[in-house]
């Protein structure tokens, strides 16, 4: 509830003030009547009609309190928003190659981007997202979802393929997330992609794929993972057992960056967790669309339901004071 004209509400201290004051002066200016002893009067007389003045000036001083409330026009607020967004399609494509398994990321460089990948998704809350990985081949793990929680689960799902299906088809990645997004009525529709190799698998070349996703208007924001030089990297030795060795970094950074090109996206080399998970901020901030809210407020108006109670008590105590006590007001 709120007051339309509260200023009015500053008149409620006159209420004790006025109080006050035929406390210790109103009433002597009252018609009297003068005894020349007032021994005559019984105690409990005098006692019921201090009472009554003292009631009479509660009565008129509620009305007065209900005048003021009316004047202060009380209403009842309901606002009501409506709330219009543009929504984005967002298909995460992330390598799930063998070399994923590099430890210059922490823990590797595949659960560097699952788990930037999860706290990306859960600040897109009312896009849609989906989610394709890739290696020789490449296979869509989730479509386009608004359902975060399941989204987040089909990401923690994801492991390194096996050593059948090995190897970087970035360009059929980008194929089948251009499949998954060609119908889409989105006002923008994005692929990021994360690869950590070159292109050697697969019967599409990357950069005819990224000229197909033009064709859709879709943009790619491309992210190449990995420290430059060497890299540590979990091999098994002759005797079975796991050791990190040194190997060669191979990032085809030329391609990715003409993807981001053709596409009208952006490029990005991430190095470390602390660099990828500042990538995803900065595409999450190029992704957002405006909000428009217009807002609307309901007044309920309350102001006559304390203006005719006020009239009510008004003439209730008039009736009682000239019916009863043959009193003026």
């Amino acid at each position: 509830m709120e007051f339309h004209d509260p200023n009015y509400l500053f008149l409620l201290i006159c209420l004790p003030i006025f109080f006050l004051w035929y406390v210790k002066k109103g009433q002597a200016n009252e018609a009297t009547l003068r005894f020349s002893n007032t021994d005559l009067i019984p105690q409990q007389v005098i006692k019921d009609g201090r009472m009554k003045n003292i009631i009479f000036i509660f009565f008129r001083l509620f009305i007065l309190l209900l005048m003021i409330i009316a004047l202060s026009r009380p209403r009842i607020v309901n606002t009501i928003q409506e709330t219009k967004t543009e929504i984005i399609d967002i298909l995460l494509v992330i390598d799930q190659s063998s070399s994923m398994l590099a430890q210059d990321f922490k823990p590797n460089r595949l659960g560097a981007a699952k788990n930037v990948a999860k706290e990306f998704i859960k600040d897109r809350v009312g896009d849609r997202l989906g989610l394709i990985v890739f290696a020789g081949t490449s296979y869509i793990q989730c479509p386009l979802t608004r359902d975060i929680n399941v989204l987040l689960d089909f990401t923690e799902q994801i492991k390194i393929i096996d050593q059948e299906h090995d190897g970087t088809a970035i360009g059929m990645a980008i194929a089948n997330a251009v499949n998954r997004l060609r119908e889409s009525e989105a006002k923008s529709k994005t692929i990021i992609l994360l690869s950590d190799g070159s292109n050697n698998k697969g019967e599409l070349d990357p950069l005819t794929a990224a000229e197909l996703a033009t064709q859709f208007d879709i943009k790619i924001y491309a992210v190449a993972a990995g420290s430059r030089g060497y890299a540590p990297y979990p091999v098994i030795d002759a005797w079975g057992r796991e050791v990190i060795q040194k190997v060669q970094v191979d990032v085809d950074e030329e391609t990715l960056k003409e993807i981001a090109k053709i596409t009208n996206g952006k490029f990005f080399r991430a190095t470390d967790n602390e660099s990828l998970s500042m990538i995803y901020d900065e595409i999450d901030k190029l992704e957002r669309t405006e909000i428009n809210v217009n807002e609307y407020r309901n007044y309920k108006e309350l102001y006559g339901w304390f203006s005719i109670s006020a009239a009510f008590v008004a003439i209730f105590f008039m009736l009682l004071l000239r019916g009863i006590f043959n009193k003026i007001f």
